[in-house]
């Protein structure tokens, strides 16, 4: 009886994060309810959901202004019809992929309206470190973590194997803090 409660305490609050993931358009989400709040840009991968990487733009901040949170690369991971994935390292997907310069040219010219009006305006993005920043610009720096204090977010690429995707499928991509496993946040993303 005790293992049954449990499993549906871990439902329970599986599917109440899932209720807090707000759809901003524009293939943007975002959930506010956790230590982290989180807002995913999806619209790339939306309109490019047959490439074998896929990029994911993660806007991360501290709920609390007082609390310093660290996110590391093995930190954020994207779970797809109940499996989890990691990113692969920086070296891996640059030798498995070519697409990282179309990615970012591509991504720039899709609208941002649906972030613009979220929490992340709240907030400042410096673009001093990334997971995956792009070969062409020398101003980002590659980074293993990221850190989050006050008014102050995190911004990445983040780049994840595809592992089927169709249109209209649901995945999570999910945020846990290095220097504190408890701090966590994640959002549910429809592709359309």
């Amino acid at each position: 009886m005790k293992a049954l409660t449990a499993v549906l305490a871990v439902l329970f609050l599986f599917s109440a994060a899932f209720a807090q993931t707000k759809d901003l358009g524009m293939g943007a989400y975002s959930n506010e309810k956790g230590p982290i709040l989180l807002a995913v840009d999806s619209s790339l991968v939306s309109l490019q959901v047959k490439e074998p990487y896929v990029m994911f733009v993660v806007y991360m901040a501290a709920r609390d202004s007082n609390q310093n949170i660290v996110v590391g690369r093995d930190g954020i991971v994207m779970v797809y019809k109940g499996q989890e994935y990691k990113m692969p390292a920086l070296k891996a997907l640059r030798q498995d992929y070519k697409g990282e310069i179309h990615d970012l040219g591509f991504y720039r010219h899709l609208g941002k309206e649906g972030l613009i009006a979220a929490w992340i305006r709240l907030y400042r993005f410096p673009d001093q470190g990334d997971f995956f920043p792009p070969v062409s610009m020398r101003a980002q720096v590659v980074t293993d973590e990221g850190s989050m204090a006050a008014q102050l977010g995190f911004r990445t690429k983040c780049y994840f194997k595809n592992p089927g995707f169709q249109k209209g499928d649901k995945l999570i991509i999910r945020v846990t803090a290095k220097n504190n496993p408890t701090l966590t946040g994640e959002v549910e993303v429809t592709l359309k």
